[in-house]
């Protein structure tokens, strides 16, 4: 891991403290200039899960949902950056796609759709895409004890 996020008063998150585990983005480094300005960085991004929570921080966008919300995980990519890079709301499905690499990543599917992009829940998502640096390890952390 290349940081821990800043935690603020009212910031709880899955992670290696609460018996959980961290997964940090995987940074391509043409793209980490231009997700620095917005605030995405090492340390502001990464996904947590534990026995009972989802939540992924992509520098000021954040998405919290119960982990038995979660009902299906499917690998993607590669990707092409200006489909990908950066928080990104898809218009033919719904879903958010937090990206800081076109490598690979992984789409995470809900049951009942969760805010991410809009403060206030105003826009709720289906699904959100993350280019965690490991998908593999993520995809078994949700399949593990707590998923489905």
């Amino acid at each position: 891991m290349t940081g821990e996020p800043r935690r603020g008063r009212a910031e709880r998150h899955p992670g290696p403290g609460r018996g959980g585990q961290r997964f940090a983005f995987r940074f391509d480094p043409a793209f980490r200039p231009a997700l620095a300005l917005l605030g995405v960085r090492p340390a502001t991004a990464w996904v947590g899960v534990d026995g009972d929570e989802l939540a992924v921080r992509f520098g000021p966008w954040r998405l919290r949902t119960a982990r038995r919300n979660v009902v299906g995980v499917t690998p993607g990519g590669p990707y092409r950056w200006w489909r990908a890079i950066g928080a990104r709301l898809s218009l033919v499905d719904g879903g958010v796609t937090f990206a800081s690499s076109t490598a690979a990543g992984l789409c995470l599917r809900f049951a009942r759709p969760v805010p991410a992009l809009l403060p206030g829940g105003w826009l709720r998502h289906p699904g959100v895409t993350v280019t965690v640096a490991d998908p593999d390890a993520l995809a078994g952390a949700l399949a593990g004890p707590g998923g489905d």
